[in-house]
């Protein structure tokens, strides 16, 4: 949601409404035509016709045989482009790859984005469940994964109750903490442990743990290392899951470290 006391006295107004129109045809796989997206944007059928020829020239909306629009193909080039900037050097990548490969379990970077908790790279593990919304640029839900509860953890209690105040608590299953209270309480006991911890908090029957990778005064700069695993899987071998995610997170700063 766009915070309009917020918005620049110099904002291009033509550019701020391409991308509402944008946003609007990603968020219908079906296709819009013309009129829906401009009924959907609150714009002339007139502007968002030009607003959309121009899309559609530059890539980013392609039109169907029946007059509606979908994302087009640049829309994907510049995902792959987020990605591989997230992502950090290649030897990053390389190691989450290599952990994922010899546990079983998929691993996940993260770190404040915009001042917003995002993952920013992802090795799919054989033995982990899929969790598809677990994706480079996911910034949701930082209160029910352990990812979020690892970086959440390094600020301040006033930053922390700002934050899921401004992003609020959704229940992802009945296992969600949604109280501010019960959360510093989960927090803290991860800080005794020396590894955040959720179980079924984001998906039931999913368990996911994790560690800070690299402190940094600069909250932009602090990374997070997670692995999911079933949950039956995180009850009988917590300490190895420590262990090992302790051992990557070396790997992964050396490699940050590397790079700067």
């Amino acid at each position: 949601m766009r915070d309009p006391l917020a918005e620049p006295s110099d904002l291009i107004r033509s550019v701020s409404r391409a991308l509402r129109v944008l946003e609007s045809v990603g968020r219908a796989p079906k296709g819009l035509t013309v009129k829906q997206i401009a009924r959907r944007c609150e714009l002339t059928v007139a502007t968002t016709y030009h607003l959309v020829r121009t899309l559609a020239y530059e890539g980013y909306v392609i039109r169907r045989e029946d007059g509606t629009y979908i994302v087009g193909l640049e829309v994907a080039d510049r995902y792959r482009e987020l990605v591989t900037a997230f992502r950090g050097p290649p030897a990053v990548g390389e190691t989450l790859r290599r952990a994922a490969a010899d546990t079983g379990w998929s691993h996940y970077l993260g770190r404040f984005v915009g001042g917003q908790v995002a993952v920013t790279a992802v090795a799919e593990g054989s033995r982990s469940p899929y969790l598809e919304d677990l994706v480079p640029g996911f910034d949701e839900g930082a209160h029910a994964t352990a990812l979020g509860k690892c970086l959440l953890a390094t600020l301040t209690a006033e930053q922390r109750f700002r934050y899921l105040r401004e992003y609020g608590m959704r229940p992802f299953t009945t296992a969600t903490l949604t109280t501010v209270e019960a959360f510093e309480a989960d927090l803290a006991a991860g800080d005794r442990r020396g590894m955040q911890l959720e179980l079924g908090q984001f998906r039931q029957g999913v368990a996911c743990a994790a560690v800070l990778v690299t402190p940094d005064k600069d909250m932009e700069r602090r990374v997070a290392l997670a692995c999911a695993l079933p949950a039956s899987e995180m009850m009988t071998s917590a300490r190895v899951v420590r262990a090992k995610l302790l051992t990557v997170a070396r790997a992964v700063a050396d490699g940050i470290a590397a790079d700067t």
